[in-house]
């Protein structure tokens, strides 16, 4: 199993990103037989237009996956725009793409439906993405349910020049994570940074504590009974606490009589504790910041070299090489 995933360097990392995804790509380092994790800065840029911003964001992006468990002797981590290939191969897989599948793709539309303005780079940017992921022949692409589309996009895209061209390309598949669909934020809905609801990874202790306390309740009082399985500070609490602690605290609120300060706190004291090593490895990463890009660019330049690969065979297999 050769697995590959990418996240965006566009702010620090939040719990969403974390129970989303990137706990699923440290598990996945150890069950693969190879796993290449990329940060998408050539995709930010659909977002993100302060180039000082975006250099800081992908280093502290390296940073931060390390310290959350990334090992380099078992994954490998790079930077996007240093495989350049891929953006050859994006044309390459352009010029077969209907408009149409473009336009069905959730990020459009949503972003249309919302009149907001959608640029070249949003409504192509499944292109780019299926070049990332067919670059390194992955079969397993670690995805949340809200992304399955772009993996089926990336299939199309695949089948379709292996149909014109020959067998040049590995079809992925979606590994879903369905237990990370959805992360609450402060607001309860989906936490996102477009949002600004985030409660970030490596904030302060005291600034996770302030963000927890400002999540949004309901105005029910304290004795009357709740639901934990429709509450979404139960959902938030659920991500960090053990088993039976879930247990009790979902009778808790069944039974009535509980506070939702009380499970603030108890949320805000088990999120602390539960990213202290990780801070304390990020603390140690932030005075080694050669060492982060020596591991870098060993990622790129393996990266690279397995890219140039499967561009070579799509080149000879379309005529581009001659």
């Amino acid at each position: 199993m050769r697995v590959l995933s990418g996240i965006q360097p566009t702010g620090r990392f939040h719990w969403g990103n974390y129970f989303g995804a990137i706990r699923q790509y440290v598990q996945l380092q150890y069950e693969a037989d190879e796993a290449f994790y990329f940060i998408a800065n050539l995709h930010a840029l659909t977002t993100l237009r302060d180039a000082a911003q975006l250099r800081q964001y992908t280093l502290d992006a390296a940073m931060d996956l390390l310290a959350l468990g990334i090992d380099p002797d078992r994954a490998t981590l790079f930077v996007q725009s240093d495989v350049p290939q891929v953006c050859e191969l994006c044309w390459l897989l352009m010029t077969g793409t209907p408009m149409g599948l473009l336009e069905r793709c959730h990020a459009y539309k949503d972003k249309k439906a919302k009149g907001l303005l959608a640029d070249a780079g949003l409504f192509t940017y499944p292109v780019l993405q299926a070049a990332d992921i067919l670059a390194y022949d992955a079969d397993t692409v670690p995805v949340g349910e809200d992304q399955v589309q772009h993996i089926e996009v990336c299939r199309d895209l695949a089948a379709s020049f292996n149909h014109e061209f020959g067998p040049v390309f590995v079809l992925p598949q979606a590994k879903v994570m369905r237990e990370a669909a959805k992360v609450p934020g402060i607001d309860g809905e989906k936490m996102s940074k477009s949002y600004n609801n985030t409660i970030d990874i490596f904030d302060p202790p005291e600034v996770v504590r302030k963000k927890v306390m400002r999540i949004k309740t309901d105005s029910r009082p304290v004795d009357q009974p709740k639901d934990p399985e429709t509450d979404h500070l139960f959902q938030l609490y659920s991500l960090f606490a053990p088993e039976e602690a879930r247990e009790a605290m979902a009778t808790r609120y069944r039974r009535g009589g509980l506070g939702y300060a009380e499970v603030k706190t108890a949320l805000a004291d088990l999120s602390v504790d539960f990213f202290a090593e990780a801070r304390e490895r990020r603390r140690q990463l932030e005075s080694q910041p050669e060492r982060v890009r020596e591991i870098l660019g060993d990622g790129g330049a393996k990266a690279r070299k397995k890219a140039a690969e499967v561009l070579e065979r799509a080149r000879d297999a379309c005529g581009i090489r001659y």
